[in-house]
């Protein structure tokens, strides 16, 4: 099969593609009620985008928990805020759920983080890297690959923005939510243009 997307793609190229955003219903969780809701409703999906934030460090061993866990369909993204509503097992019992495909671009850290905080085993979780990796994609990252797959450029402006805050700006939550929904998008792009197996 003859790839129909770029394998490189420069910062200028990048610059010149049209902004995108998540434009669905944005869910700012804060609660364990609140979380067991949600997680009831993300169980009647098969795929999710997944991504987490934490408040960004400065200084040299500084170390910060994860603040939040995003979880999106197409249409709803979820912020399950940990730094207000702890480490519910809902939310871990769900992560560890392997009838749930959990999509993420360079999650190895996030899940290391998670871990750190509450003991689970991830399982179902796809890294969308070592997708591409393998149809000879030679760019990794959430921003390199909305360009190459969606043609597409994501706003980085809110990521070192401070995810403890007491409320999250609108700014944030649509960050957030994007960088969830962004992985899922991806993933249907390759799935309907036949690179990814049913």
């Amino acid at each position: 099969m003859n790839n129909q997307f770029a394998e490189h793609i420069t910062k200028e190229d990048m610059r010149a593609l049209p902004l995108l955003a998540f434009e669905g219903e944005i869910h700012v969780l804060d609660t364990e009620e609140d979380c067991v809701k949600a997680v009831n409703e993300l169980r009647k999906f098969d795929v999710l985008g997944f991504d987490t934030e934490k408040k960004p460090t400065f200084n040299k061993g500084e170390y910060n928990h994860t603040a939040m866990v995003q979880l999106s369909t197409m249409d709803d993204a979820y912020l399950f805020r940990l730094n207000n509503m702890g480490y519910p097992a809902s939310l871990f019992d769900f992560m560890s759920d392997s009838s749930i495909l959990k999509l993420g671009i360079s999650i190895d850290d996030d899940l290391k983080d998670l871990n750190r905080a509450r003991k689970f085993k991830p399982k179902n979780f796809t890294d969308l890297n070592d997708v591409v990796r393998e149809l000879g994609v030679k760019h990794m990252g959430v921003k390199k690959l909305a360009a190459v797959f969606l043609e597409s450029r994501i706003s980085k402006n809110q990521q070192v923005s401070n995810w403890e805050a007491e409320i999250l700006s609108p700014q944030q939550q649509k960050y957030a939510a994007t960088d969830a929904w962004i992985c899922l998008a991806i993933y249907q792009k390759l799935k309907n243009q036949g690179y990814l197996k049913a």
